[in-house]
């Protein structure tokens, strides 16, 4: 293992340090995919964490990180949303500042959660690139602590706590399908399954438009990517051409990436809403689509991660009730 990755050590003190801080959520048996797939398949209800997303766990390790003078400094970041809204939760409960910087693609419900929480909102540009090109003023002009959305080993610590609590809840998992944008979480997850269970196969879905780290793992180093519009619009964004940690960690760890349409993306919801009697986002959908789709095949007890539930109720009642996809992800 690289020296630089976070390593399981990390990610089980993040774990002393945001227990108070975050929900350890349930894991559920869903019989109707484990007849699909042929295995039995757990559902890691992370949707019902605290802010709606995983993303509570990377933004609490981070904050709880910082020391005395950067408190005081106050924190910025780039999000297409969930990461936003953790942040801006854990800032609120320090009482620090926080200013989230967006792009116009960030749906509404995001921003007006984010705002809800008291946190400075920056719209900047069409993608997290632009956005990012704002937090980088703010940390020059004033002084910001930037915590970015994934590339951070206190934030990939943070998201490896719900690697170790997937293998305490599931001990002989197969695999584990695992939502990949920027690669925070895969990396985290990825991290503290394998350094627990070496045998267990971790395999990245994400989707088919504007995948920055699937692109960046094809060509062996970042690379640009278009961001286009999508039903999983958390999973948007590039990954950073000077990325630090969550390419390589990535790239020597996670068994696999696959992509998904937009149609099978919103199957998984579908099937979230009808099945499993859950709302959750695209993003969220995206093991459950994979399975669907039969781009997976498992030897034994699978586990996919419900990664959050932060989707615009009017989009998801479309969604559920057969409108054009093609519409849904303009």
């Amino acid at each position: 293992m690289i020296a630089n990755h976070v390593t399981l050590s990390h990610i089980r003190a993040a774990r002393e340090r945001i227990a108070a801080k975050v929900e350890r959520t349930p894991t559920a048996l869903s019989p109707s995919l484990s007849g699909h797939l042929g295995a039995p398949v757990y559902l890691k209800l992370e949707h019902r964490q605290t802010t709606g997303s995983f993303k509570l766990r990377g933004a609490s390790n981070a904050i709880a990180s910082l020391n005395a003078e950067e408190k005081a400094r106050g924190v910025v970041a780039a999000s297409t949303g969930n990461h936003g809204r953790a942040l801006a939760h854990a800032a609120k409960l320090e009482g620090m500042r926080a200013t989230i910087c967006m792009s116009r693609r960030v749906p509404q419900n995001k921003l007006d959660e984010i705002r809800r929480l008291g946190a400075e909102i920056r719209i900047v540009g069409n993608s997290q690139d632009d956005a990012q090109q704002e937090v980088d003023r703010l940390v020059a002009e004033e002084g910001l602590v930037m915590l970015p959305p994934f590339d951070h080993p206190g934030i990939i610590a943070g998201q490896g706590t719900l690697g170790l609590e997937i293998i305490e809840q599931v001990a002989d998992a197969a695999l584990v399908l695992v939502p990949l944008s920027g690669g925070g979480l895969a990396a985290g997850v990825t991290a503290a399954v394998k350094g627990v269970s070496p045998s267990t196969k971790v395999i990245g879905v994400s989707m088919a438009r504007g995948a920055a780290m699937k692109a960046s793992l094809n060509a062996g180093h970042p690379v640009l990517v278009e961001e286009l519009p999508t039903l999983a619009d958390s999973l948007g964004g590039g990954i950073g051409l000077n990325n630090r940690l969550t390419f390589s960690m990535c790239r020597d760890l996670i068994d696999d990436a696959i992509l998904l349409d937009e149609g099978e993306i919103a199957a998984g919801i579908r099937h979230a809403y009808e099945q499993e009697r859950e709302i959750v986002e695209g993003a969220g959908a995206v093991g459950i689509a994979a399975v669907l789709s039969g781009k997976v095949r498992a030897s034994g007890p699978t586990v996919l991660i419900l990664s959050g539930r932060n989707i615009d109720m009017t989009l998801h009642r479309k969604v559920v009730c057969g409108a054009a996809i093609e519409e849904n992800a303009a």
